[in-house]
């Protein structure tokens, strides 16, 4: 169980400090994205995207560092299940909104963006829940090694979908 704790800091430190990154690369472009997901008052706007940033960037730092990576995790669940909520009070509403998640692109949110962020939440949680022991070294290798991979996965889960689409 101690790798599973490995894998899943791995993969949520991964994805979420890509996500910060890309957002803050493109910070306009991010905050002009956030009222098509939360409607809110103009003015609330960039201190929202400011803090989602923030909070992501957290969340990465955080679930790295033996001390502090359940207060990551729970952070890392709690972002999910906000992010969660505004993709489905998106699609429930029928407005096209992108998913800036990863970057510029103006990919419109869809289901598939709920289920990633729900399997995301399942390993946050099983992260938190892990035990905080110290794996072996070549144990903690495979482990980091592997939610790495999943990270990949999950920050090119658009692409993937477009050249799957293609070929179909």
């Amino acid at each position: 169980m101690e790798y599973l704790r490995a894998a899943c800091a791995t993969l949520i430190a991964v994805v979420f400090a890509a996500s910060s990154v890309s957002k803050l690369r493109d910070f306009r472009g991010f905050a002009r994205s956030v009222p098509a997901l939360v409607p809110m008052p103009a003015n609330a706007v960039v201190p929202v995207a400011v803090a989602v940033v923030g909070a992501e960037a957290g969340a990465a730092v955080l679930v790295v560092v033996p001390a502090t990576a359940t207060a990551g995790f729970v952070l890392a669940s709690l972002l999910l299940l906000a992010f969660a909520a505004a993709i489905g009070t998106a699609l429930r509403r029928g407005r096209p909104a992108s998913c800036r998640c990863f970057g510029a692109a103006d990919t419109p949110v869809g289901p598939r963006h709920l289920a990633r962020n729900t399997v995301l939440l399942c390993f946050a949680v099983l992260g938190a829940f892990a035990p905080e022991h110290l794996p072996p070294v070549a144990g903690a290798a495979l482990a980091v090694a592997a939610g790495g991979v999943l990270a990949v996965l999950v920050i090119a889960m658009d692409d993937i979908a477009v050249v799957f689409a293609r070929s179909s």
